[in-house]
């Protein structure tokens, strides 16, 4: 009978700590909202949902990064008080459905009061100029690495780290890094780690620049979440070359390389988290002692996963598109019903129509292609869940080694050919709104609609190959797909990027909505506490 592996009876330990820190504690008082004006708060943040669409998991801390700086308006921190910012914080995260109602102990906002002290105290004995662009940088940063803390503090994320540390940990035994990586520069080896770390996190979870970030600084600074006085004096001297640090390993030439080796084979890492989060991981420790019956549960946690996959897609199919209209599309529309104005001193209701049906098609048509792994690919991650699961003399071996170094002549070809497919492309959109008389404002407008779908799309599409193991065969179609749209695609990142610093719809809705309608639902819950103590007066 094989032996379970030290990595995953560390992994089972530390899910049960995770299942025994959710039981609810007797006796401790917790944090209350009032229902009615939860549900009104709910509802306004799933406008705020459709119109900042991100992935699933990030929305909650885009939420407490929106409201994070609605409060931090004073750069300089000079008088700023961050006395009784947490309460009202935490408050409105539960109204807003981010956090569950009567759940949270009254303990934890003082813990995310000391949080904020913690960054306002950073920010404020910083040596570095906090004025200017590169200030206002470095400011958002901190503030967004401060919203990933308190999300830790409100809800931490024992069961993800564990399952981050358990594959960090076997990647950094199957990962091999050619010696002639290290000779020619490309890498030193105390950032391999670092590395593998960063990969690990972005494939495993999908986690974004800010909560890597927050992640690596707790990794180097063990004290980081109870730094004395003096600890955070020293770490203020040095905050701006730490995030500029993390910030080169984030933008590390080779760290897609890590990455598609670790996103290749995150799969066992996923469905044995499932497997054991499902029952009491001690439980399935003594069942996993047989192959057969960890087979069993791989497959049916594999089966759930890809059911629940197949349910995010379309979701995040709908709700990107409409994310897209809302903030990109209605922006140009507006801009195109004057242009038409000022040059032809008419519009095309027709051309106002086809403006909003050519993105709703186009990205049903790319959620349609998107195929579920094939019975392959299941019998390729219940192989390699029992690889990671079991005790193995030898491992298998992921290499990375250096790249050919391609000549002159053959980097400009290759150049030449992307610089083809996308006259191809752009120029085939042209013809074709040009053949239909389309006015160039529209054509121009249209040509920006197709590149932001075609990128929405792409990452739904990214998303859907999140179990598949196999290897991607693309085929002659494939190729020459990928020369005509892949220029398009990259146009449309450029300006979904691009357009998070020049959201108008986003920012008139932090501007003259969003505190506005705080202040509204802090007074319509303080007004229902005052009609019941109104009424329990009367008795």
């Amino acid at each position: 009978m094989p032996e379970i592996s030290t990595h995953t009876k560390e992994l089972i330990t530390k899910y049960a700590l995770w299942k025994n820190s959710k039981k609810p504690q007797t006796g401790a008082a917790t944090i209350h909202v009032d229902e009615v004006a939860s549900k009104v708060a709910a509802f306004y943040e799933q406008i705020r949902t459709i119109i900042d669409w991100k992935e699933e998991h990030l929305m909650r801390r885009a939420a407490i990064i929106r409201k994070l700086k609605r409060r931090f308006f004073d750069l300089e921190l000079s008088d700023f008080s961050t006395r009784n910012i947490a309460e009202p914080l935490v408050l409105e995260l539960i109204r807003g459905g981010f956090f569950p109602n009567d759940k949270i102990e009254t303990l934890k906002i003082q813990e995310v009061q000391n949080v904020i002290e913690k960054y306002v105290f950073i920010l404020r004995h910083n040596p570095e100029n906090k004025k200017g662009k590169t200030g206002v940088r470095f400011y958002n940063q901190l503030l967004e690495i401060a919203a990933c803390e308190i999300e830790e503090t409100l809800d931490p994320a024992i069961r993800e780290m564990a399952l981050i540390d358990f594959m960090f940990a076997e990647m950094r035994e199957r990962i091999f890094i050619h010696e002639d990586i290290y000779k020619k520069g490309l890498l030193k080896k105390e950032d391999a780690d670092i590395q593998i770390y960063i990969a690990v996190q972005q494939a495993l979870f999908k986690l974004d620049d800010p909560i890597i970030s927050y992640n690596i600084i707790r990794h180097k600074y063990q004290n980081w979440d109870r730094a004395t006085q003096e600890e955070l004096l020293k770490i203020s001297q040095n905050i701006f070359g730490i995030l500029r640090g993390i910030e080169k390993d984030l933008q590390h030439p080779l760290g897609q390389r890590f990455y598609r080796i670790c996103e290749k084979y995150d799969t066992p890492y996923l469905l044995l988290g499932d497997v054991l989060a499902k029952d009491n991981p001690q439980k399935t420790e003594q069942e996993m002692q047989s192959p057969p019956a960890l087979e069993s549960m791989v497959r049916a946690a594999y089966t759930k996963r890809l059911a629940d996959l197949k349910v995010k897609i379309r979701r995040a199919a709908v709700y990107s598109t409409i994310s897209i209209f809302i903030t990109k599309i209605l922006s140009l529309l507006i801009l195109e019903v004057i242009l038409a104005k000022l040059f032809s001193g008419h519009f095309d209701w027709l051309a106002l129509a086809i403006d909003v049906l050519i993105p709703t098609i186009l990205m049903c048509l790319l959620v349609a292609m998107v195929k579920p792994p094939s019975k392959k690919n299941l019998a390729i991650a219940i192989m390699e869940t029992i690889k990671i699961t079991y005790e193995k003399e030898k491992k298998d071996v992921y290499e990375i080694r250096p790249r050919r170094k391609k000549s002159v002549l053959v980097r400009s070809f290759l150049s030449f050919i992307y610089l083809l497919g996308a006259c191809v492309s752009f120029g085939a959109i042209f013809w074709v709104f040009n053949y239909f008389q389309f006015p160039i404002s529209s054509i121009v407008i249209n040509t920006i609609f197709i590149a932001l779908i075609l990128f929405a799309g792409t990452a739904v599409q990214t998303r859907s190959r999140e179990l598949t193991m196999e290897e991607e065969t693309g085929g002659f179609f494939g190729f020459i797909s990928d020369i005509l749209f892949l220029p398009v695609t990259g146009v449309g990142r450029w300006l979904s990027n691009t357009w998070k610093q020049y959201n108008a719809i986003t920012a008139f809705l932090n501007a003259l909505i969003d505190m506005p309608f705080s202040t509204f639902i802090e007074f319509l819950e303080g007004w229902r506490y005052f009609i019941k103590e109104k009424k329990e007066e009367m008795r």
